[in-house]
């Protein structure tokens, strides 16, 4: 039998502070004398002993517009990518409602940004919101339909 191979465990006595003298924790149980600290139901949030608190030391940053519109971005790449796997069909019109239904975009996004990035084999009939140059052209070069969405 060796002290490692002891099947008992140390069990640390709980402090009951309040509970009279004798305890270590008695009277004013480790809280001082008088002061609001001393006192029940007061916590100090963010107070650092009258240094100047860490959320008003840091610069404040930015802010959440409420008109803000959530836009995807799309390159052709992309779209041949998800048409190469099978997530899209290039026969359907590839709309916003499609893009969400399968899992490509998020269900927060309102309005699809097409950009020219990457090249596009596929013929497709594409619906977005908005549309780059490069994109544009790419798209009308072959062959394929594109249906800006006015809102």
């Amino acid at each position: 039998m060796n002290l490692n191979s002891l099947n008992y465990k140390v069990k640390r006595k709980k402090i009951r502070p309040g509970r009279g003298i004798g305890s270590g924790k008695g009277k004013t149980s480790g809280r001082g004398h008088k002061g609001q600290k001393a006192r029940s139901g007061v916590a100090i949030k963010s107070f650092e002993g009258g240094q100047m608190p860490l959320y008003r030391r840091l610069p404040k940053r930015g802010f959440n517009s409420i008109k803000k519109k959530n836009i995807a971005i799309l390159n052709l790449q992309q779209l041949q990518k998800y048409i190469s796997k099978g997530q899209l069909n290039s026969k359907n019109l590839i709309c916003l409602s499609e893009l969400k239904k399968n899992k490509i975009l998020k269900d927060k996004i309102d309005k699809i940004k097409l950009l020219g990035n990457g090249d596009i084999k596929d013929k497709i009939n594409i619906e977005v919101d908005f549309i780059s140059k490069s994109a544009k052209e790419k798209i009308a070069n072959n062959g394929s339909s594109i249906k800006l969405t006015t809102k």
